[in-house]
This record gives structure tokens, C-alpha cells and sequence, in this order.
């Protein structure tokens, strides 16, 4: 498999040397449409990505139109490093160079931002699933620890944007789709710009009724950003959601149970019930918003300014209990940024600021009589504060290096309280040492296409509440927090017109303290450990290139080819264990060695377009052992769709198209260390489904 990998690499290499030194060819009637140049605003100003010396990966309005519009899992898949799981409808999972393992659930060890503001919380958990797919107009992934900017994480950065600030006319659209297994999703938008005022509204609504037994998932969303601009360059933004989740949860199943009938739900045994009985499910209701401010003092001094606050009301009746979370945060966020005067050779620009949050949680775990609340458990209060303060200098030397230095100051603490059965009347308090993250790069611009890159950055990332206070019901204040330094360089190439480009990085990332699960047998509940080190070294390559150039007059309008290849040799660490055994040398549980996403797009005349999708995932492993994996497995996906002008502003869109046409048997989102309650490791995906839908602007 490596063979074919590396062979697909020297492909890439020869085609895109050829491509770049292919001339434009003038004799054609049409003139080739050049790509729009791709720029990136997760450093603070918007900068063009090919300069960037970090790992990032832009996923544009028109990646996200030909992808399925139910799931953000497809989309994040497509990109190197990226894994996301959906282990039944609506239950998100999410790592970045890293391992699912510390995330039996939820999203864990990655920062995500909507706008200016952190969606995820001081505790450190972050409500992705709240979120419908057509809300968000752009999305950013930074890969690797980049703490320096963004607080703790030692995974990556996701940064949203709920607004395409570049469509300049007002609108109303709405669309509709509907496919196997009771799928519905509507979703309505308005953008009304009147002046200086910019109103943005979204509402969606989404059910499915999901394959297997007891996975009904159910959202209803609404979002709005009000903007004004009241100078030039100055900006001030009212901007948030309220949405209400639902999900059910079949549960795992064993091999056995997986392969006679992967539509069962967890079934019950001699000491617990099932998940239907148990009416297992998430239900979730989250309110969001905040303030963004950009203002300019001059030319060279500016300053954003975000404030925020977020609700939410958490329930899960679960198969041994039924937990009430009712979670408060806020905070504000805030940076300045100087630009120096422009030299002929020289320029550079400064930013220092400081990130603040505060999550206060109530969490109650009472008995869970067949899906009705019992009496008490254990009710416990956990207060927690995480602030960091930030700088960074970049310079532009002799218009080919690039330079950039950032530094943080990270503080995390904090404070709980029993209120049943102990009654306690005082808090405790926990605080951790402050850490530094520090993030050295420099990218050198060999020629105007081709840039070089290399980074050093530290990753720290504090234990999650929910892994202080876990499914045990116990607190535990003896969990460190995980760091680690990633060392890594790059190029990113591009041919003259930008039709072509290409990205390829290579990293080794260190990690020490790693947090992960344990169960205990006798109830199935969890608790959490530092097991000891990772090492985690990988190659990422991400190619594109218009094979056929996007013109007016050809039976193929245009036909662009995507490559995204992931290599991973992620190994436990020689200090690696748990109570019993140690797993130096093993495979990083729940992390396939490689993953290559290939697809197509092709676009023929009346705005005929056709998108082809294949991926492939080498196999899991499931435990830290390595004693089961998950097999590997090759998912296709199609999309066809027909677009209609109306007029100048308005127009009609149909499409269609199918999951896993190959029909494989997998798990998308796999309960790893399953082994001693029952090796209940798999979630069935769907096999082979469709859908159809539309979408009209006007």
C-alpha cells in the first residue's frame, strides 16, 4: 500500500512540475478562467494562503455546495489530517492529527471559533453538532498545536464563518432535500444590506430517522448577523444561533452482533438494559451569541474586540443513569495590531491581546428508570476559568521570507462543589501551573509559486470537565494536562493562471500525559487516566488541478481533480500503560495509517455538473492492545445537479446523489477499549442511500 502511496506522490510531483512550466495556451477562443486567489483570516489579517507557514486547509463555499448538506462529516473528511465521525445521526466526533481515543463522544482537543468568538468552552467541550451545515459559508482547519493564537489545544484550530461576506446583493433562498431513511432537511436564508447595515438570517430545520433502531435525530436552528459598517474599515457585528438537537443513541455491538443484524440497537444483558428500553438519546437546546468590533485608530493601529456568552440545557438518559447538565459561560476576547511603516525590503506588523472564559456547570445524575428521570445520584457544581494572554510579531524580509514568532500565557483553573449527598458548603479549588506556547515559522518564497515552510509549536491541552467529573460520578483533580512539541515542514506550489496547487506537509508530534478512557467493568462507566506518551509522526499531501480549464464552449465545461492523502505511523510511546499492561510500540488506537480521498468535478454546458468522491481508510485499531481492528473499507459518493438561471440575480438548483455506492459494511465511529464490558465496538454506518433535493435564490 505504501508503494502505490509513493507512487501517487512522484504522479504528483511530475504533473505538477509539467503544469507549471506549461505554457497558456492563446489560440482558444475562451480565455481559462483563473482560480480566485485563496486567502486565509485565522492569523489575525487576511493573508494569502500560499505564504502561510503553518498547515491549513480552506474549505470554500464551492467545496461545501458539492458535498452532502446534512453532515459536516463528508466535507471534514476530504481534508488531510482530518478525521471526523458521526457514530449515529448527530453525534459528532472530531480529531486533528490525532487520536479519538480521549473522545468517547463530543469534540475534545481541538479549539473551534465561530466568527471572532470560541464556541468551545472554558471546560473544553464544544457543541459542533449544534450547528446546521448551511449556516457556515467558510471554514478553516489549522493543523497542529497553535496555542500561541488560540488558547490551550494540542490537536488544531476549526475557525467558522457564518457569512460570505463577499455575496454583495441582497437575497432570500431556501432549499429542500429528502433521501433514505426519512431524511429531511429545509433550510431557508435573507440577506438584506441596506447602507451601512447588513442583516443575515438563517433557519433550518432536519430529521432522519437514521438505519439502525433508536437513532431518530431531530434539529431545528435558527442564526442572525447583524453588521454595520459605520467607517470605512470599521465593522461592528451582532451575531448567534439557538439550536435544539435531538438524538437517539442505539449503542454498540459486538462482532457477532454487527455482522448477523448491524440495524439492532444495543440489546440487553443479564446486569444492564438496552438502549430502547433505557430510551438512550442526547437532547440538547443551545443559545449563542455575542459582539464583534473592528475598529482603526489610523492606517498602522487597529483593534477587534469580541464578547460572548453561551446556555445550555443537556440532557442524556443513559443506559445506567440519566444526567441533567446545565452549563453558563462567558467572556470576551480582544486584540491590537500595529503595522509598521512599509520599507522597500522590509515590513512588519504586531498583535497582543487576551482571550478570557468562564463555564459555570451544574451537572446531576439521577437514576434512569426506562427513560424517566429518577431519584438523585449525585449533584455537583464545577466552575472553570481559562484566560491566556497573546503576542506575536510577523516580518516580510527581502518580499521572500516571511517570518513569524507568537508566545501565549496560558491559565486554566478549576473550583467544584458536591451538593448531593455530601452537602459540602465550600468549593475546592484546583489550579494548574500557567503554561507558555510558544510558535516559531518562517516560509521562504523560492519563487512566486513555489513556498517552503517549517514550524515549531508547543500543544498543551487541560483536562475537559467532562473528564474531570466523568460518567463514574467521581471528580478528579489528579488529571494533568496533556503537551507536547510538533516539529514540521512544507511547501505549497502553484502553476501561473492558479488553476493547479498543490500542499504537502510533514510533521512529528511528541505527546506526553496523553488522557484517555477507562471503564469500570462492574457498571460500565467511565473514568480517565494520563496513560504515558505518543509518538506521532505523518505525511499530508493535498492536491487540485483543473485537468480540463473551465471555459464557455466545450461539451466539458471544466474538470477539476482533488487528491488528499494522509499517512500516518502513530505509535504508543515506551512510557505508555494502564493499571495492567504496557502498549509501547503499539498503534495509536482509533487512528487509521492511511487515508486518500480522490475526487472529481465535472461540469458540462446548461450548468450541468457532475462530483465523484472515493474514499479509502486502512484499517483501526480498536483497542490499545491492537488485538482488533476495524477493517478497511472504500466509500463512494456521487452528486449530480443542474443549476438555472432566471436572471441576473436569481436562480434554480436540482441535484441528486447517493452514499456508498460500493455498499460497504462499516462503522463510521468506533467505541475504542470495549474489551472488558463486552467488546461492544461498532456503530453501523448506512449501507448504499440516496437523496434529492433543490435549492432557489431570488
Amino acid at each position: 500500500m505504501v508503494k502505490i502511496y509513493t507512487t501517487l506522490f512522484f504522479i504528483f510531483a511530475i504533473a505538477t512540475s509539467v503544469a507549471g512550466q506549461t505554457k497558456k495556451d492563446t489560440s482558444k477562443k475562451d480565455t481559462p478562467r483563473h482560480l480566485q486567489a485563496v486567502t486565509i483570516k485565522a492569523y489575525l489579517s487576511e493573508q494569502p494562503v500560499l505564504s502561510v507557514p503553518a498547515s491549513v486547509s480552506v474549505i470554500s463555499q464551492q467545496q461545501l455546495n458539492v458535498q452532502p448538506d446534512n453532515s459536516f462529516i463528508s466535507v471534514l473528511n476530504s481534508e488531510p489530517g482530518v478525521r471526523a465521525e458521526e457514530r449515529s445521526p448527530g453525534s459528532y466526533r472530531l480529531s486533528i492529527r490525532g487520536s479519538l481515543l480521549r473522545s468517547p463522544f463530543g469534540v475534545r482537543d481541538v479549539k473551534i471559533y465561530y466568527d471572532e468568538i470560541p464556541l468551545t468552552d472554558a471546560g473544553g467541550n464544544t457543541y459542533l453538532n449544534a450547528i446546521d451545515f448551511n449556516s457556515i459559508h467558510n471554514i478553516e482547519v489549522l493543523k497542529g498545536p497553535d496555542g500561541s493564537l488560540f488558547g490551550a489545544n494540542s490537536g488544531g484550530v476549526v475557525l467558522l464563518s457564518p457569512v460570505n461576506h463577499n455575496a454583495g446583493d441582497n437575497f432570500v433562498s431556501a432549499g429542500l432535500n429528502g433521501g433514505s431513511y426519512g431524511l429531511l432537511h429545509e433550510n431557508t436564508a435573507l440577506q438584506n444590506k441596506s447602507g451601512n447595515y447588513q442583516l443575515n438570517l438563517n433557519q433550518a430545520y432536519e430529521s432522519y430517522g437514521g438505519y439502525r433502531q433508536h437513532s431518530y435525530m431531530q434539529r431545528n436552528y435558527i442564526q442572525a448577523v447583524n453588521s454595520w459598517t459605520y467607517n470605512k474599515n470599521d465593522q461592528f457585528r451582532l451575531l448567534g444561533f439557538y439550536s435544539d438537537l435531538g438524538y437517539e443513541t442505539p449503542g454498540g455491538l459486538t462482532l457477532a452482533q454487527f455482522e448477523a443484524d448491524p440495524q439492532e440497537a444495543r440489546i440487553p444483558t443479564k446486569t444492564t438494559p438496552g438502549a430502547i428500553q433505557q430510551k438512550a438519546g442526547i437532547y440538547q437546546k443551545v443559545l449563542f451569541g455575542g459582539a464583534v468590533n473592528e475598529y482603526h485608530f489610523n492606517d498602522h493601529f487597529r483593534n477587534v474586540l469580541s464578547v460572548f456568552g453561551t446556555y445550555v440545557d443537556f440532557a442524556n438518559p443513559f443506559i445506567t443513569d440519566y444526567e441533567n447538565r446545565y452549563e453558563g459561560t462567558y467572556g470576551f476576547r480582544t486584540y491590537f495590531e500595529y503595522t509598521g511603516t512599509e520599507r522597500k525590503d522590509y515590513k512588519w506588523k504586531t498583535n497582543f491581546g487576551v482571550e478570557w472564559q468562564q463555564t459555570n456547570s451544574d451537572i446531576n445524575n439521577y437514576g434512569n428508570r426506562n427513560g424517566v428521570r429518577d431519584t438523585a445520584q449525585t449533584l455537583d457544581k464545577i466552575n472553570t476559568n481559562q484566560h491566556f494572554f497573546f503576542g506575536r510579531y510577523v516580518a516580510d524580509i527581502a518580499k521572500r521570507f516571511h517570518l513569524e514568532a507568537a508566545l501565549s500565557l496560558n491559565f486554566y483553573d478549576y473550583k467544584f462543589l458536591n451538593v448531593y449527598p455530601n452537602a459540602e458548603t465550600a468549593y475546592t479549588d484546583r489550579y494548574f501551573t500557567p503554561q507558555l506556547m510558544p510558535r516559531i515559522a518562517l516560509a521562504y518564497q523560492i519563487t512566486n509559486d513555489f513556498v517552503w515552510r517549517a514550524s515549531v509549536s508547543r500543544g498543551y491541552s487541560t483536562p475537559t470537565t467532562a473528564e474531570i467529573r466523568p460518567t463514574d460520578h467521581a471528580i478528579n483533580p489528579n488529571l494533568e494536562a496533556e503537551d507536547g512539541w510538533n516539529y514540521e515542514t512544507g511547501f505549497r506550489l502553484r502553476n501561473t493562471d492558479e488553476t493547479m496547487y498543490l500542499d504537502a506537509s510533514v510533521f512529528y508530534y511528541h505527546l506526553n500525559n496523553a488522557i484517555v478512557p477507562r471503564f469500570n467493568v462492574t457498571d460500565e462507566t467511565t473514568y480517565y487516566i494520563n496513560a504515558g506518551g505518543t509518538n506521532q509522526p505523518g505525511l499530508e499531501i493535498y492536491f487540485t488541478d483543473w485537468l480540463i480549464r473551465q471555459n464557455n464552449s466545450d461539451f466539458i465545461r471544466g474538470l477539476q481533480f482533488n487528491e488528499s492523502i494522509t499517512l500516518d505511523h502513530f505509535k504508543f510511546s515506551s512510557d505508555y500503560h494502564d493499571a495492567t499492561s504496557n502498549y509501547a510500540g503499539n498503534q495509536l488506537t482509533g487512528v487509521p495509517e492511511q487515508v486518500v480521498v480522490t475526487s472529481f468535478q465535472i461540469k458540462f454546458p446548461q450548468y450541468l455538473y457532475l462530483y465523484i468522491e472515493h474514499n479509502y481508510t486502512a484499517r483501526v485499531p480498536l483497542n490499545d492492545g491492537n488485538t482488533v481492528y476495524a477493517p478497511h473499507y472504500n466509500l463512494l459518493a456521487a452528486k449530480v445537479g443542474w443549476q438555472h438561471k432566471i436572471n441576473r440575480k436569481s436562480r434554480f438548483e436540482l441535484y441528486a446523489g447517493a452514499e456508498n455506492l460500493l455498499n460497504q459494511k462499516y462503522s463510521l465511529g468506533d467505541d475504542l477499549n470495549t474489551n472488558l464490558i463486552g467488546s461492544r465496538y461498532y456503530n453501523a454506518a448506512p449501507p448504499r442511500n440516496y437523496y434529492v433535493g433543490f435549492n432557489v435564490v431570488f
